[in-house]
């Protein structure tokens, strides 16, 4: 067995100061997005409606950094979100809704059959869905599935803005290098 007389380099670690600032600043985004959503609710015509502003950064963390990144920026918005502008109620809606948009949002990007816009897409419809299973978990009431059709509309409504807004970001930023 040869043995290199040259030094290997140790192994880069996975969160860099350049990743810790970056999540840091996506999730600060995130929090402000949130809470400016919160300041102007567009749910007079139809209840439960929001842009999802918040979840454009976790998109972003999906395509300029990578999915254990979007993971813990979708865990610590929610988590922040909830503790900062909700309640418990909240934060377990927020967090039904997160997952699931989380893991179509992975599973989708894997295929690369979709851009940025149509993963946004599909992660607006399915948050709608968790947070919808989760009022039927608590109300135990079934006839709450009823409003899926709506919420599946306005999911992607605001999932295509959304998309559309990151496609746009990830367009300026795909010449530094984030992680």
């Amino acid at each position: 067995m040869r043995w290199s007389s040259k030094k290997s380099a140790p192994p880069r670690p996975y969160f860099t100061a350049r990743r810790i600032a970056t999540l840091s600043l996506l999730l600060s985004l995130s929090l402000i997005f949130g809470y400016v959503e919160r300041l102007f609710p567009l749910d007079a015509a139809i209840p439960g409606i929001k842009l999802g502003l918040g979840n454009l950064a976790v998109v972003l963390a999906l395509y300029l950094l990578d999915a254990p990144s979007a993971a813990l920026l979708s865990l610590l918005r929610v988590g922040l979100g909830g503790l900062l502008f909700g309640n418990i109620a909240s934060l377990a809606f927020s967090f039904s809704g997160a997952v699931l948009s989380l893991i179509c949002m992975l599973a989708l990007k894997r295929t690369d059959w979709f851009s940025l816009a149509g993963v946004s897409m599909a992660g607006g419809v399915c948050h709608n869905v968790g947070q919808l299973g989760m009022a039927a978990f608590f109300t135990q009431v079934p006839q709450v599935w009823y409003y899926l059709p709506v919420l599946m509309l306005t999911g992607l409504a605001t999932g295509l803005l959304n998309g559309l807004i990151g496609l746009g970001i990830q367009k300026r930023l795909s010449r530094i290098t984030l992680s």
